[in-house]
């Protein structure tokens, strides 16, 4: 397949006109004016290709969630994210039990290693149960517990070494020791933590790399307790945002976008089962989840995840004021590097996988949606 005469979004974080050629399952080719060579040629004039979005951290869509456990399930949601232009997905779990996450981990290895169409389900961000109770959010403070280093290697085995992220609240006793270890192993993200910003720089320190949805369920900046935000703003690690327009402000998104700069954001959906069904009660993590006009709360009215995906995030981070290639670099390679996945995904590079979007100039409908080079 032969792109030619679109506006690429180059790994330069730049649009470009250049015509893009795949073969296989990869991109073999990018420049300008590339003679056809027998393939077939998709003509992309007045039109945008842009790569397949990656979400890190969400819990579910189509009616499903990750925490099923069941091949029916994960279909179901690798189908959903595809047809909203998520082509890698980070499944993720919730604060539960170690032998129930055991059953749903080695469920997701089942689907995984047989998995024939739909988003590319890769591995697993474990939300929980490692993470502070007083920032609980919309987890259960039953099932949380101390970092477990053995347990955590278990878990990984079952999932065939696919965890991708793991959560940790660094404050709690043993955590930065568990954080020095794991590190050598996935991305160990700050999250649901109520330390201060000395704790999360030492949680840095150990070797965590990213800040699991930035301002929610952590300590908060202000001018003489920075927090763990103060932290993220002092620090070179990644940041998940939530961009539905109710976890955060749309001026602190712009405020964010200007402090942190345009490669450490990764933008995320957090989603639950609801997304892309109607208003009505859901389920998460053994709680009933209340979605009313795309918002979704626990029946206290605690914020529990969003009903969005990660093209409704970039359109909407886009309508709050950011610019579009930063929107886009948010929803691709950043979230690509911050789990580790930007050898293969994330950006149109020679030598990557032509997971690619074609979209109208002007806005993110799409067009159409190429896995692996194939027309879906």
């Amino acid at each position: 397949m032969l792109f030619k005469n679109g506006l690429v979004f180059t790994d330069a974080g730049v649009f470009k006109r250049l015509d893009v050629r795949v073969n296989g399952e990869r991109i073999a080719e990018i420049g300008e004016d590339l003679p056809a060579n027998g393939e077939p040629v998709k003509d992309l004039t007045g039109k945008k290709l842009v790569p397949g979005f990656i979400d890190i951290h969400t819990h579910g869509c189509g009616g499903c969630d990750f925490c099923d456990a069941s091949r029916e399930a994960y279909q179901t949601m690798a189908d959903t994210y595809l047809k909203a232009g998520v082509t890698t997905v980070l499944g993720t779990s919730m604060t539960l039990p170690v032998d129930q996450l055991m059953n749903i981990f080695t469920a997701y290895k089942e689907f995984a290693d047989n998995q024939t169409h739909g988003a590319r389900m890769v591995g697993i961000n474990m939300e929980g149960p490692f993470i502070s109770v007083e920032k609980k959010g919309a987890h259960i403070a039953e099932y949380v517990i101390p970092a477990d280093f053995e347990a955590f290697q278990k878990l990984n085995e079952a999932s065939g070494n696919r965890i991708r992220l793991v959560d940790v609240a660094p404050e709690v006793p043993g955590n930065l020791d568990f954080i020095r270890k794991a590190s050598k192993v996935c991305t160990v993200c700050v999250a649901h933590t109520n330390g201060g910003y000395e704790t999360a720089m030492a949680a840095y320190e150990a070797g965590a790399t990213s800040n699991t949805h930035l301002y929610n369920a952590m300590t908060g900046f202000t001018h003489r307790a920075p927090g763990v935000v103060g932290a993220v703003f002092d620090s070179s690690t990644y940041a998940e945002l939530i961009c539905d327009g109710f976890h955060i402000h749309p001026a602190v998104i712009r405020s964010t976008f200007k402090e942190l700069g345009e490669d450490r954001i990764c933008l995320i959906s957090d989603s639950l089962r609801a997304a892309g069904c109607p208003n009505g009660v859901y389920e998460l993590g053994g709680q009933e989840v209340h979605v009313k006009d795309g918002k979704a709360t626990l029946e206290d009215g605690t914020i529990a995840g969003s009903v969005i995906d990660s093209r409704i995030a970039v359109q909407r981070a886009i309508a709050f004021g950011i610019r579009e290639e930063a929107a886009l670099k948010a929803a691709t390679i950043n979230p690509a590097k911050a789990a580790k996945l930007d050898k293969d995904f994330g950006s149109i590079t020679v030598g990557k996988m032509a997971d690619l979007l074609v979209v109208p100039s002007f806005q993110y409908d799409l067009e159409e949606i190429y896995l692996g080079g194939q027309l879906q």
